[in-house]
């Protein structure tokens, strides 16, 4: 079993810095009213992008592999949370948007399928908990 670590040190208030094995600094905080700078992202914040940038390492690395050329690749992530506390996620939904030309449908599609049901370890642990869908679009070259 791989061990991973964490450090994570109080600036001030509700602002904080971490990082972890690869040794990158990150920034979270929280709005002014709650003691914080409003100086980083929020760390619920960065669940989303955790998951979008696992899945979207995943699809482009399976796509790369099938010599897909994609003339850019982005995701949307919309999240809903829970009115009361703790205000955790209750449904997540990703957007795959590639632009290219003569892009396959096929290979996005299972590109998109293998990573949700058997790479991306983020979709793994947060689906034991939250609703996560999924929708895509192939647009034309930009």
């Amino acid at each position: 079993m791989a061990a991973k670590n964490a450090y994570v040190k109080q600036i001030k208030g509700v602002t904080f810095i971490g990082k972890t094995d690869s040794n990158h600094w990150v920034t979270m905080d929280g709005p002014e009213q709650f003691g914080g700078s409003d100086a980083g992202t929020r760390p619920k914040e960065l669940i989303l992008l955790a998951l979008a940038g696992c899945t979207g390492s995943d699809v482009a690395v399976i796509l790369g592999k099938k010599k897909i050329k994609l003339d850019g690749f982005e995701m949307n992530i919309s999240a809903d949370t829970q009115e009361t506390h703790p205000q955790v996620f209750t449904k997540i939904h990703l957007e795959y948007v590639f632009y290219g030309k003569d892009v396959p449908k096929d290979a996005v599609e299972r590109a998109i399928e293998l990573s949700q049901k058997t790479y991306c370890s983020v979709t793994a642990m947060l689906q034991k908990s939250v609703e996560i869908t999924h929708s895509y679009r192939i647009e034309g070259t930009r």
